[in-house]
């Protein structure tokens, strides 16, 4: 029940938009979200995945099973790819 309750709203709110986040906190900042996963751990006497671990399956699953590089043209007629080209071409 503990590990449900983690996985519903704590490990929720740690991971609201990690995707984004992530890769621009600070190593302060990332060891202080570590540090409660580390209390939860704690309290329900398991093992839980780092904060580095969710960041990883997180990015993993909004990838998808293809990534940047699938077989169709999503990727590329996206917009990023798309505001690319046209900033390249002026």
């Amino acid at each position: 029940m503990l590990a449900q309750f983690y996985t519903a709203i704590i490990e929720s709110v740690l991971t609201s938009s990690i995707t984004v986040w992530f890769a621009g906190a600070t190593v302060r900042d990332r060891l202080r979200l570590q540090r409660v996963v580390r209390a939860a751990e704690k309290v329900m006497g398991c093992r839980l995945p780092s904060i580095q671990d969710l960041y990883i399956s997180r990015t993993r699953r909004c990838a998808g099973d293809y990534g940047p590089f699938d077989q169709t043209s999503r990727y590329t007629n996206s917009f990023f790819p798309s505001a690319i080209r046209l900033l390249n071409t002026k």
